[in-house]
């Protein structure tokens, strides 16, 4: 593929992807979109919340993802990523069935397996498709899954649950993902390597042992690559605890679920896509001018964008001027605006050869620590002091990105070398 081009088909391949992972964000969000009526019927707390949104679903997602990720080094991408679609949707249907705490666990785990099997293929497939030069925004569109699932989630929720019962929700979601599923085996997806336009033989498939072997070894000799990977899961502690805001407003500060939950969708749908897309352009373009642009962009972004923040947690919501809405607006757009940075400085320090792999691990890390002890944390604190306090003290820990990420920015020149000279 031409360095200077991008084909038509490419583009068709990162609409269709996208969708995937919209849908993926709306699955994976309604069970704590819909903890005020599943703590009601199911006798639930916050913790039981945050262990079905987080741990009970994430360590099978994560720990199934490296393998998948190796799989997707080395098999079909696209029957991959098809099997993985009929898995969680058919055990997304199953949870509205639930009538217990271990049954709507059971289900949850079995979506993380299938749910493991998008991002790293879908990810290894579209750094195939497009040039170095534009991985940040083709990731940051990919990612763009992330608000609008969530935001078309909260909308879905608000407007389902109330009039058909939360059970419906589910059951509806299932079935479309199941009606998807034979649109992926008509991908065509790119050649590995085809972005670099390696040889065959620098694109060779390695073994699985291989691949963890050079996952370890990569991560051994490029510091910036587990720098980076260290400020991802500082940030997203605070946007996994942020799922837990539509219980916030509604249990603390008295605000009406319907219309939150519409209002709460609208503005992570529309500031995320925005968040997602344009901090993917924009850091291409850092990424352009500077050594490290993509991470000096988001340290510049957490600086430009924390007194939004503390707006959002402090101020009442009928401030004047609309100021509450506006800093809540502003704040959605900062916690959703580092995937496409984060996921393309991984995908450039990590060798061609275990790039789904090195995603995969990424993966791990920002779910097992980030998304599993986030909503963790906001919910325990939330259940003895509320959820005034655990949504900031998690926003708050997110801060503590901006040691990897500089240290990874200064870094970022001499590791990239480093790593290419080793893959050649």
């Amino acid at each position: 593929m031409n360095q200077q081009t991008t084909s038509r088909s490419a583009w068709l391949l990162l609409v269709f992807l996208t969708l995937l992972n919209i849908l993926n964000f709306v699955d994976r969000q309604l069970i704590v979109n819909l903890a005020p009526q599943l703590i009601k019927e199911l006798n639930l707390d916050l913790k039981q919340v945050a262990l079905l949104y987080g741990y009970y679903f994430l360590v099978f997602y994560t720990l199934m993802g490296v393998v998948m990720a190796a799989i997707a080094d080395r098999w079909s991408r696209q029957r991959l990523i098809a099997g993985g679609l009929a898995l969680w949707s058919l055990l997304t249907a199953a949870s509205g069935a639930a009538t217990s705490l271990l049954h709507l666990a059971s289900a949850r785990v079995l979506v993380g397996v299938g749910e493991a099997t998008l991002t790293p293929a879908a990810l290894s497939t579209l750094g195939d498709a497009f040039p170095p030069r534009q991985r940040a925004f083709s990731s940051g569109i990919y990612y763009a899954g992330v608000p609008v699932g969530s935001g078309l989630s909260l909308i879905i929720v608000g407007w389902m649950a109330p009039a058909y019962g939360w059970r419906t929700c589910f059951y509806a979601l299932g079935v479309l993902g199941i009606v998807l599923t034979p649109l992926v085996l008509l991908l065509k997806t790119p050649a590995r390597g085809a972005a670099e336009q390696l040889t065959h033989e620098a694109a060779k498939v390695q073994s699985t042992s291989e691949i963890y072997r050079s996952l370890v070894d990569t991560l051994r000799r490029t510091p910036a690559l587990w720098l980076t990977i260290a400020a991802a899961v500082c940030l997203n502690f605070s946007t996994a605890a942020g799922s837990f805001v539509l219980t916030w407003l509604t249990r603390e500060r008295g605000m009406d679920f319907r219309s939150t939950a519409i209002v709460n969708g609208l503005i992570v749908g529309i500031a995320g896509l925005l968040a997602t897309s344009g901090s993917g352009a924009i850091s291409d373009w850092f990424h352009r001018r500077w050594s490290g642009g993509r991470l000096w962009f988001l340290v510049a972004k957490l600086c430009v964008f924390l007194p939004a923040l503390i707006g959002f947690y402090s101020l009442p919501t009928d401030a004047p001027f609309k100021l509450f809405y506006v800093c809540w607006t502003l704040a959605t757009f900062s916690s959703l605006s580092w995937y496409g940075p984060i996921f393309a400085t991984v995908q450039d320090l990590a060798p061609l050869k275990i790039r789904a792999t090195a995603v995969a691990f990424l993966m791990l890390a920002i779910n097992i620590i980030g998304t599993g002890l986030g909503p963790l944390t906001a919910g325990v604190i939330g259940d003895q002091y509320g959820l005034k306090l655990g949504l900031p003290v998690c926003a708050a820990i997110s801060y503590a990105a901006l040691v990897p990420l500089v240290l990874a920015a200064r870094r970022y020149k001499s590791d990239l070398e480093s790593s290419q000279y080793r893959a050649r």
